[in-house]
């Protein structure tokens, strides 16, 4: 995996950074010190990077958008605020507008299938979404209907779905209450299986035409 330079810069001292404080100390620390910004990358790269691959399907997105996450977390560390979540939520949030930014930055969007985020979504789903939502459908299409959602409805699925956040952890993350959460999951949710449904429609539609010619 890449490593972002300016935590790379750091390793060294990292290294001899103590490993007896817990994230909410090392972001302090971290605010005015790379080392402690170097040991936080150690502590949370592996579940960032596993979080982008999962939300992307595509092992090249996921080391861009995890180089991504960290270099734009240490520009903004100033301005994180604490959150009982914790630190690691706030850098899931940061991943995913990063995924996104990969696929507009790039035409990589046929990625393998999405059946584990596929699946990811069923919890909270009954069977006739779950049908609704063809599991057949190549995961490129899933990754572009989830990167076209307005952003608070990415944040509220990825967040809750893709990260094994409780409802009350995602909620914290969002800013937001649980019941408020619920109500921007189910649009969410609708807004997703529109867009795969279109998706699919103007994919069968496509191979009709091919079929008459």
């Amino acid at each position: 995996m890449q490593v972002p330079s300016s935590a790379r810069s750091s390793a060294t001292s990292a290294a001899m950074w103590t490993t007896t404080l817990d994230d909410r100390d090392l972001v302090e620390q971290a605010r005015s010190n790379r080392s402690a910004f170097a040991e936080l990358y150690r502590r949370h790269v592996e579940a960032v990077h596993a979080f982008a691959y999962r939300r992307s399907g595509s092992r090249d997105v996921a080391e861009e958008a995890t180089s991504a996450t960290f270099e734009k977390a240490l520009r903004s560390i100033s301005s994180f605020e604490w959150r009982p979540t914790g630190f690691r939520p706030w850098l899931y949030r940061i991943a995913s507008n990063e995924v996104a930014n990969v696929y507009r930055r790039s035409a990589a969007a046929d990625a393998p299938r999405g059946q584990l985020a596929l699946r990811a979504l069923a919890p909270d789903t009954d069977a006739g979404t779950a049908n609704e939502i063809d599991t057949d459908l190549h995961g490129g299409a899933l990754h572009r209907a989830l990167n076209e959602l307005p952003k608070r409805y990415r944040d509220a699925i990825t967040l809750r779905h893709l990260t094994g956040l409780s409802a009350d952890e995602a909620a914290i993350a969002m800013g937001c209450s649980k019941p408020a959460l619920a109500v921007i999951l189910h649009r969410a949710i609708g807004a997703l299986r529109t867009k795969l449904a279109n998706e699919a429609s103007m994919t069968e539609a496509s191979m009709n035409v091919n079929g008459e010619l």
